[in-house]
């Protein structure tokens, strides 16, 4: 099974395609990521955990 699909490759046991959704929903979950880090970190100073 492979992870990405390429090009016109005509197999269809492929978990992830190459197109602008899929570019996008990887986008946003590493923005929500790098935010929910950036919380953590910002409580950490605000309640002095660190």
């Amino acid at each position: 099974m492979s992870l990405i699909k390429k090009g016109n490759n005509k197999r269809r046991n492929y978990i992830l395609k190459k197109d602008n959704k899929t570019k996008a929903t990887v986008a946003f979950i590493f923005i929500v990521l790098i935010l929910l880090i950036v919380a953590v970190v910002i409580s950490g100073f605000v309640f002095k955990w660190f």
